[in-house]
């Protein structure tokens, strides 16, 4: 029997290779996992409880937004978004335990609710148990990333998951961090709570990934929509409370002129960082540096040990922390049986969604920009669509956005997608099937049902292939 132990069962990408294994023969699975609930970051305090409370901040913001509705504007009850979403939670989460739980009910599968931690290379101390199995995978997930920025031991702060239970929110804040996680949650701040916002944007925009329009777009519609100071081009030099419980952020723009920023609460949305505390990786030949894990998902010192999901920190996004459990599985029985030929590196197309301005208009690009395939050295055509050009957004009071296409000049492959705008988040499936499919535009029919929000991409269709020709 080949023994693998998976630390992080309940997560992800954990989960992903259990599955994947539980019914192979001759494969002995010891799973572990200390959530207390268990369930995995997703589950507990990300992608799920962040779109449930956003959504919440949506429906207020579109009340108000919208000339058409009378009456009083209501407020966000923070007391019962917390109370819902942490109902759903707990519903979604003890799904997750149940699956794996099943698993460990078949032979030769055995589940350990405790701590797991390396003693020296593969040898895992599992509570009071030593285990020294064939291989190892690690799916510890992630965790809050803290700058290293002086003072800050000194603060207080509020990281996503104390947004997410927050039950009440302050006058005022100063922001560290305007990601993924910034560009979701500055406005349902701003929006539930009332707060008045400051930003620190080390760049001209947010939203890296996108063609610069994007994130121009983005900014105008925070600072017009939510009254949001985003201080560009500004970084942080030291942080320090004030006498009256607040803080103080000592920031400089790129100049280096000095600024000093004060506010009620700092919100520290500065990205995740691989949760390897406490798993003992000094007593091994594992070093969680910079590119430890190979393509393969094997850790480059132990080709016995896999590193998946956020814990490797190549990219910390739900669909790619399965997809890497599922391709660690495959690669794992490959060298368990010699087979070296049939490891292969875990590879994707980019796809990624942002729930920016609360949902309302999300960020989604599946594929190329025209910058990356510009910086590829493909020859290729791109065209962009305004949303307001199409009449739907208009009559759904949501004109704001847009959204371009890349293909290929000479053969018309369907290379990207960007969109910002009302439902660009559905879009994401749909050209995530042209990209993969590598479909030639000007075989996509431009014909979606009238009036709906696909009409943007018919007309991105529409002039694509007229710019390709016959």
């Amino acid at each position: 029997m080949t023994h693998v132990a998976i630390v992080g069962a309940y997560g992800s990408a954990g989960a992903a290779v259990a599955g994947a294994l539980a019914d192979e023969p001759g494969v002995e699975l010891t799973l572990v996992d200390d959530g207390e609930p268990g369930g995995g970051l997703c589950i507990l305090r990300g992608c799920m409880p962040s779109k449930e409370v956003i959504s919440a901040g949506a429906h207020r913001f579109q009340a108000r937004h919208d000339h058409r509705l009378d009456g009083d504007l209501p407020d966000v009850d923070l007391d019962a978004v917390v109370d819902t979403k942490d109902d759903h939670v707990l519903g979604f989460a003890e799904h997750r335990r149940g699956a794996i739980h099943d698993i460990a009910e078949r032979d030769d599968v055995t589940f350990h609710h405790e701590t797991a931690r390396f003693v020296d290379d593969r040898v895992l101390a599992v509570g009071d148990e030593r285990i020294e199995p064939d291989y190892v995978v690690v799916a510890t997930g992630s965790a809050l990333n803290v700058p290293d920025l002086p003072g800050m031991d000194d603060v207080d702060y509020m990281g996503s998951k104390d947004v997410l239970d927050a039950r009440s929110l302050p006058d005022s804040g100063v922001v560290m961090g305007f990601g993924y996680v910034g560009l979701e949650l500055v406005p349902y701040i701003a929006e539930a709570g009332g707060t008045d916002l400051t930003v620190v944007e080390h760049d001209a925009r947010p939203l890296d990934e996108a063609d610069p329009a994007f994130g121009d777009d983005l900014l105008e519609v925070y600072e017009r929509e939510w009254d949001v100071d985003v201080r560009r081009h500004t970084y942080e030099e030291r942080v320090e409370s004030t006498d009256d419980g607040g803080v103080r952020l000592h920031v400089s723009d790129e100049h280096g002129d000095p600024d000093v920023v004060e506010a009620e609460e700092l919100f520290l949305f500065t990205g995740r960082r691989p949760n390897v505390d406490g798993l003992g990786l000094e007593r091994t030949s594992l070093d969680p540096g910079r590119d430890w894990v190979r393509e393969t998902m094997q850790a480059r010192e132990d080709d016995r040990v896999f590193v998946v999901g956020d814990v490797n920190g190549r990219e910390p996004i739900l669909h790619v922390a399965k997809e890497q459990g599922f391709q660690a599985a495959e690669n794992l029985l490959a060298h368990d049986r010699g087979d070296h030929d049939a490891i292969e590196p875990y590879e994707n197309v980019h796809h990624h969604v942002v729930f920016s301005a609360l949902g309302v208009y999300p960020y989604a690009r599946v594929g190329h920009s025209e910058a990356s395939a510009q910086a590829a050295g493909i020859d290729y055509v791109h065209v962009t669509r305004e949303a307001s050009d199409d009449g739907v957004f208009e009559t759904k009071d949501v004109p704001e956005g847009r959204a371009s296409l890349v293909v290929d000049a000479d053969d018309g492959t369907v290379l990207g997608y960007q969109g910002l705008h009302y439902h660009a988040d559905v879009m994401a499936k749909p050209m995530q099937l042209a990209v993969e499919m590598e479909l030639d535009v000007r075989e996509i029919p431009d014909r979606a049902y009238h009036p709906t929000t696909p009409e943007i991409l018919d007309g991105l269709v529409r002039d694509a292939s007229a710019a390709i020709g016959e």
